[in-house]
């Protein structure tokens, strides 16, 4: 179980202090797919950065399975069993793909499972799997490559932040299955954050997060009906075509 606790996150602009994340709450529901949503900067890749230790609270606490580790480093959090696939994925020359999935799931994959995990994922794994992650490879491709790698770790919970970002239709598509058989077979946790409407139409759960804080919470059918109205901006861009 993840628990956020008062969790605050505040930044200094020179002149005063900024609170981006100003005191959530949140239990996350255990194996579900739940979406974090909300108007452009209200905070929603911040909470997901401080989940993972990327950046540190203010104030607050971050919970595992009752176990406080808001003071534990991004690598300890990953033993723990959180695992995390950036907006902008890094790039790594020198590393071929195969070896940084190998990396990711703490043993020597066998060609064909790496080759399975490529093709989830809707890349031609014979012409992947011993390219270099690096920058001969488009934003699209090393977006899919970086979630094809999350997958074979297997975490407990996995957070996406704004996965479909750089992706094509077709593509997103593919992810869009992806999730949902990650989510059945895994049994972990799947946070999502994003814009897109057909995203969050497969929640079990949604977070919206505006100025810091939780604005609403609850199932899809709880949340959605309401949403689009309330965030008209942010719905226009969930409602476009491009992924």
């Amino acid at each position: 179980m993840l628990e956020l606790k008062d969790l605050k996150f505040d930044v200094d602009d020179g002149e005063r202090k900024l609170g981006i994340i100003d005191g959530v709450n949140i239990s996350f529901p255990e194996g579900k797919f739940i979406v974090i949503t909300g108007p452009n900067g209200g905070g929603k890749s911040t909470l997901a950065r401080l989940i993972m230790g990327i950046e540190k609270p203010t104030a607050g606490a971050i919970l595992l399975d009752g176990e406080d580790i808001s003071g534990k480093s991004v690598t300890e959090r990953a033993r723990a069993g959180l695992g995390y696939a950036f907006q902008q994925p890094p790039r790594f020359k020198g590393m071929t793909v195969r070896r940084l999935m190998n990396i990711a799931s703490g043993k020597e994959l066998s060609k064909d499972e790496c080759c399975g995990f490529l093709s989830r994922v809707g890349l031609c794994s014979a012409e992947y799997i011993n390219r270099e992650v690096d920058q001969s490879l488009s934003g699209g491709e090393v977006k899919r490559i970086e979630i094809a790698t999350l997958m074979a770790r297997n975490p407990s919970i996995a957070i996406f932040d704004e996965p479909e970002a750089g992706i094509d239709l077709w593509s997103f598509s593919m992810l869009v299955e992806t999730f949902k058989k990650m989510q059945k077979d895994s049994k972990g946790t799947v946070i999502i954050i994003s814009h897109q409407e057909r995203i969050m139409a497969l929640a079990d759960y949604v977070v919206v997060i505006a100025d810091g804080k939780i604005a609403k919470q609850g199932t899809r059918e709880e949340v959605l009906p309401t949403l689009m109205k309330e965030f008209s901006p942010s719905c226009c861009a969930m409602r476009g075509g491009e992924a």
